[in-house]
């Protein structure tokens, strides 16, 4: 099956080029007159500038007098009303909406507000923006008016307890000083609730207030429309000091409740990770359920939770988007190697037949796209990479990829981090399929897969969760393991060890607890330690909870001298990138890929369909990427997505399974 694949790809040598809407497309052939602009010419046929650049991609250098265009069928609806009308402005009467613009954009572009174009385009954007749309712009002297309006503030009187300060009932929009509007962070607002509220996005909102890219503090005044100022400007509160040790007054008590993360109490009171800690510095040894925190006098947030499972409930199949997956075939290699045939070549290649399983998944991705009727037109380029180098600047500039709304790809961190760079100022989002490592962040760059440390703290807060005893048997070879668990999990006790590295069977004893689980981790390859130390915890089960934890895979327990009954009686707990599935969906992925490729899907196939098909859905919803990133997780055939926003630039993937293996001999999700 893999030589009929790599055969199709070497037929079509580097690119390919799917659309997953079944429309059938009838191009206008158009001759270039004097006078004639690529923007007058898009006006005229009511598509868009970048219609016309994607099919005559040397327009993008210029057009000659008589040269011929092909031109899209457009896809906008005239309707009676966006008759040109006379109006005392300089601003066109309407405007073609472009891939990637937003109303704040466009309110920058022609002088006008948001408030004013939502205004003039009321019945049209009751959906949101979407690109195709035509679009009223209204005269600037009507938008003048709208930003004149007196803002409605009520004073709210504070509590008799708590200083007493100036307090805004709800963050207003303050008036502008000469083109620019502002707004003043207030407790409890985020960057995404901010350029919501605006009609931007948050790469826009930092771009005008570059102050607030590594910090968020509440009293900066922010620029959310026009030019950003010369210098920040801080809201400072009059607040009259109470008298002392009345610090208290401005806290309250929290109560730490299952599955809270500190992350996730921090968000929802409105302050970062290290603000919560040093308010409370015994969460430096992990947060546990019961604990009494101290946090902000303040409600909490209502932060929108993720839904997740939704994304095929919402899809929009309207606007056209464009997605690029750059995957390395290294096809020059292969018709350069006169010595190997394909075969052969296929049998040795361990890469190469991880990149066509991966592709074989993102087909299997694509054709599900098609069927729901998904508008997305899918570029598969060649990346040509190993993991020092690759094809990727020249694939930027031969494919236009600045016009994809996502990029997928390449496999080597190296290789999407400097993709990643090359698009960064087109805010296109490149996601890493495979890659776990930790290297350079870019607002663009998306990793799709959770990193070894996010693996390793995942079991720890599982086991905080449920207020377990936590104690780690660590082999002297594994000495990094010792360290990251002083330095981040100082809470865990660390079993002793006897001469020539052997396990002791009272120094696990010593440790335990009869009114709790015991989680024993075991850090090891060794496998007279590993039967040595769960022969002595399957010993101890008469007397105590214990449970065998693992923090990352480990290929001992694979060997027959461990009995899966062995871990089976332990229960042994790990974190996971991906989780078994026996559900419906599930089987019929496997029955339909085998009757394709004639062999079940592997690990690798399978992330190439759940990766593709994620992307797929998140692209045909009616937000942006990043939006769907923000406010849902998804889950496919074996993967998770659960993107959060790192504390510099980018987006990680904490879509982490917690596993145990059962009784029955089966592996289940811990809850």
């Amino acid at each position: 099956m893999k030589n009929r694949i790599l055969y199709s790809i070497l037929l079509t040598v580097f690119s390919f080029c799917f659309t997953v809407s079944a429309k059938q497309e009838k191009y206008i052939k158009h001759s270039v007159s004097t006078g004639e602009t690529v923007n007058s010419i898009a006006q005229k046929y009511r598509v868009t500038p970048y219609d016309i650049y994607k099919l005559n991609p040397d327009s993008q250098n210029g057009i000659q007098l008589n040269s011929v265009l092909l031109i899209p069928p457009s896809t906008t609806v005239v309707t009676s009303n966006t008759s040109k009308q006379a109006e005392p402005k300089s601003n066109p009467t309407t405007h073609i909406v472009q891939p990637k613009e937003t109303l704040f954009s466009l309110s920058r572009q022609y002088g006008v507000t948001v408030d004013a174009l939502k205004e003039a385009n009321a019945d049209l954007l009751k959906d949101g923006l979407k690109f195709g749309q035509t679009i009223k712009i209204p005269s600037t002297i009507a938008s003048q008016e709208i930003y004149e309006k007196p803002p409605l503030e009520k004073p709210v009187p504070a509590p008799e307890d708590t200083p007493k300060a100036v307090v805004k009932s709800e963050p207003k929009a303050e008036k502008p000083a000469g083109n620019s509007t502002y707004h003043v962070i207030e407790p409890k607002e985020t960057k995404f609730g901010i350029s919501k509220k605006y009609g931007m996005t948050i790469s826009e909102l930092e771009r005008l207030n570059p102050q607030i890219v590594n910090d968020f503090p509440v009293g900066l005044k922010l620029v959310v429309s026009g030019n950003a100022a010369s210098t920040s400007e801080t809201i400072t509160p009059v607040v009259v000091k109470p008298a002392a040790e009345s610090t208290k007054k401005y806290l309250q008590e929290y109560v730490v409740k299952p599955k809270e993360t500190i992350a996730s109490i921090a968000n929802d009171f409105g302050i970062s990770e290290s603000e919560l800690i040093q308010l409370n510095p015994e969460l430096k040894k992990g947060i546990k359920i019961g604990i009494i925190l101290r946090v902000p006098m303040l409600q909490k947030a209502n932060v929108p939770k993720k839904e997740q499972g939704n994304l095929l409930k919402s899809l929009n199949t309207n606007a056209r988007k464009q997605l690029a997956l750059l995957l390395p075939f290294n096809i020059s290699k292969i018709e350069s190697d006169t010595v190997n045939s394909t075969q052969a070549r296929l049998k040795k290649d361990k890469f190469l037949n991880l990149t066509l399983d991966f592709y074989s998944g993102a087909l299997m991705a694509i054709d599900s796209a098609r069927v729901l009727g998904m508008n997305v037109d899918i570029k598969i380029l060649d990346s040509q990479e190993t993991k020092n180098s690759s094809n990727v600047a020249n694939l930027f500039q031969q494919n236009n990829l600045g016009a994809m709304d996502v990029v997928i790809g390449p496999f080597y961190q190296s290789n999407v981090e400097k993709l990643a760079e090359i698009l960064e100022s087109t805010k296109t989002p490149v996601i890493s399929p495979l890659s776990k490592e930790i290297g350079k962040k870019y607002s663009n760059l998306y990793q799709s897969m959770p990193s070894i440390d996010m693996l390793r703290n995942s079991i720890f807060e599982y086991m905080r969760a449920k207020d377990g005893n936590i104690i780690a048997v660590v082999d002297s070879k594994k000495g990094s393991i010792k360290q990251y668990i002083q330095d981040n999990h100082k809470d865990t006790k660390l079993v002793g060890l006897g001469a020539k590295n052997s396990f002791v069977a009272d120094s696990l004893k010593i440790h335990l607890l009869k009114d709790k689980m015991n989680y024993v981790i075991i850090a090891s390859e060794s496998t007279g330690m590993i039967l040595s130390s769960t022969s002595a915890m399957l010993a101890l089960q008469k007397e105590y909870q214990v449970q065998m934890v693992i923090m990352e895979p480990n290929e001992t327990l694979d060997f027959e001298e461990i009995s899966l009954i062995r871990l089976t009686k332990l229960k042994l707990l790990y974190p996971s990138l991906s989780r078994p599935n026996e559900t419906d969906e599930a089987n019929q992925f496997d029955r339909k890929y085998k009757k394709i490729n004639k062999i079940l899907p592997n690990q690798y196939a399978i992330r190439g369909f759940d990766v593709t098909f994620d992307t797929l859905l998140r692209l045909s919803q009616d937000k942006t990427f990043e939006e769907t990133v923000q406010t849902s997780s998804s889950e496919q055939i074996e993967n998770k997505f659960d993107y959060v926003q790192n504390t510099t630039y980018g987006y990680s993937n904490q879509g982490i399974y917690i596993l145990y293996y059962d009784t029955d001999l089966t592996i289940k999700e811990a809850l």
